[in-house]
């Protein structure tokens, strides 16, 4: 079954949502989200929007402390177009009816501080920042007649046109274009083909790809691994960023104690009561995220603790549940009073600051692909993401592909789109047994301690190279048996992780310095004679060469790519 559209939009967080509303003015937009159309890592986010409103505070702070975050990194004009757009973009979700937080004066936000920011710049909406705004834009995009939205749609892979360019009977090299994507309807169990004249890839994050996270399940990096399969660039997948404070408790899943709440005052204590981040920072408490999650990791390590403590117990008790309503109560529920008890904490797995190599118009290195949000590498994070610029840079991205889009989408629609080819894979039946499914189970967990216990916050040489070897083989058990295999959901995730997990490792072990969140103990100073650049990984790179090269080309389109290719590898 084919269906095709001006836009597709491969999930539906606060950057699928933003390009939708705004690419729909313009042509028809489908939403493809593999399970719930809320069930996003937007929908999680806590602490909230980070830009500059506040009378203290200016753009040139914002952009120092971004760049101080990303530990030499980041790309200055990428920096220069987020934190200038930012207050715009804000705007924009105040027209659509978020409601953030205001301060006395209700002209004014009430503004937060976090980790790394010299000023008070944090909008936020309690400590529920993604679900105020997360809702907000769903909304908007199921009452817009061109947007259509598709729930528990897996996709498979990209339908990727290649296109030869030729000087007499050479081949010099191949321009791709994305024509849609190989779609899984998991419920209906039919792999439906979508065809569009640009498809972009919003798809999240990649935290389950360990053990312990604060993403939710749905964070499996299928992004990075649909566009790696397709040959685009990725680049700094090296740099996961853990976040230093996840509830540690054994009925708690995945639950962030947001920074925030260092930010209001909160400090990080052991399990003797003594405060610790003196020892590492100037900073303290408020010092970036990779040099705090190293600290208690390794005061963890020290004194054999299972965690660290988060204490705020010294505020306002009806302060602290005005301010965090949700921490408040989730912590309650497991028998915990914020007001009065310390929290227990531990560093998890939170932000991919690497993915899909992108311009600053969210354009990939394949034609009519974009990338935006987290599974996006625009270069504004460099090293180590600053607290709260993850949701301003989606929207900032999904605003300018959108316009960019809409100049062209007359071009696009003016050319025949291809006939792209039906998927005939065996596809799972609900009703059928199948005794290979532990193999899924089993190295699903296998990955994810070997990524936790190898590839952590603190690396060595050997653990690294250890960890691929163990991931190389986990991949020829995955080749060798996928036939006997019918193709279902868990078996495209684990694929997708056991390639992520492939990359990150091959990232860092490339990397030979220590720098913002890659902490390797066999170079662990830094070295910008070297390092000073992105770490890039393509699957058929181009010869870098060629593209200085001035010839007469000859072009011709070949026949369509294989669809499914990852099934055949």
């Amino acid at each position: 079954m084919k269906n095709q559209f001006d836009y597709l939009v491969i999930g539906s967080g606060i950057a699928g949502l933003t390009f939708a509303l705004k690419a729909a003015r313009s042509g028809s937009v489908a939403i493809v989200t593999k399970k719930d159309r809320l069930e996003t890592n937007t929908n999680y986010a806590q602490g909230g929007i980070a830009s500059v409103f506040g009378p203290d505070d200016s753009f040139d702070l914002h952009l120092q402390d971004t760049f101080n975050a990303g530990d030499g990194l980041c790309h200055p004009e990428v920096v220069d177009i987020v934190v200038k757009t930012g207050p715009d973009r804000i705007k924009d979700l105040l027209e659509l009816g978020v409601a953030f937080n205001r301060g006395a004066d209700p002209n004014l936000f009430d503004l937060g501080r976090e980790g790394g920011h010299s000023r008070n710049r944090i909008l936020h909406a309690q400590d529920m920042t993604g679900k105020a705004v997360e809702k907000v834009l769903m909304a908007a995009a199921e009452s817009d007649p061109n947007i259509v939205i598709f729930e528990n749609h897996l996709v498979l892979d990209l339908v990727i046109q290649h296109q030869s360019m030729k000087t007499g009977s050479v081949d010099l090299y191949q321009r791709d274009t994305c024509r849609g994507a190989y779609v899984l309807d998991i419920t209906g169990e039919q792999i439906h083909t979508f065809v569009a004249n640009a498809v972009l890839l919003c798809a999240g994050g990649a935290g389950k790809v360990y053990l312990y996270t604060s993403n939710p399940d749905v964070a499996t990096g299928d992004g990075l691994a649909i566009a790696y399969r397709a040959g685009a660039k990725l680049a700094n997948l090296e740099f996961v960023q853990f976040h230093p404070t996840c509830l540690y408790h054994p009925a708690a899943k995945n639950f962030l104690i947001s920074e925030a709440v260092r930010g209001e005052g909160g400090r990080l204590i052991d399990r003797r009561g003594r405060a610790f981040m003196e020892k590492y920072h100037p900073l303290k408490d408020l010092a970036f995220r990779d040099i705090v999650a190293r600290a208690i990791d390794t005061e963890m390590k020290t004194t054999g603790d299972d965690c660290v403590f988060l204490d705020i117990s010294h505020l306002d008790g009806q302060f602290l549940k005005e301010r965090f309503p949700n921490i408040h109560q989730r912590c309650l529920s497991l028998g915990i009073d914020i007001v009065k008890d310390p929290i227990p904490v531990v560093p998890a797995a939170h932000y991919m600051c690497g993915g899909i190599v992108t311009n600053p118009s969210g354009h990939t290195t394949i034609r009519n692909l974009y990338a935006l949000g987290e599974c996006a590498c625009t270069g504004l994070h460099g090293a180590n993401r600053l607290a709260s610029n993850s949701l301003l840079e989606a929207m900032v991205f999904a605003h300018v592909a959108a316009a960019e889009c809409s100049e062209q989408i007359q071009s696009w629609r003016s050319r025949i789109l291809p006939d792209v080819p039906d998927c005939s894979a065996k596809i799972a039946n609900q009703n059928s047994s199948n005794n290979e499914m532990v193999m899924i189970a089993h190295n699903w967990d296998v990955i994810r301690r070997l990524m936790w216990n190898y590839v952590g916050i603190v690396r060595t040489d050997n653990r690294l190279v250890l960890a691929l070897t163990h991931v190389l083989q986990i991949k020829m058990e995955l080749k060798e048996h996928m036939p006997k295999i019918p193709l279902n959901s868990d078996l495209v995730e684990l694929q997708g992780l056991a390639l992520v997990a492939e990359l990150i490792i091959r990232c860092a072990i490339q990397r030979k310095e220590s720098r913002g969140l890659h902490f390797n103990v066999d170079h662990p100073q830094k070295d910008d004679s070297k390092w000073l650049k992105d770490t890039v990984v393509r699957k058929n790179p181009v010869e870098e060469f060629l593209s200085s090269v001035r010839f007469t080309t000859d072009e011709h389109v070949s026949e369509q790519g294989q669809p499914l290719a990852f099934l055949h590898r």
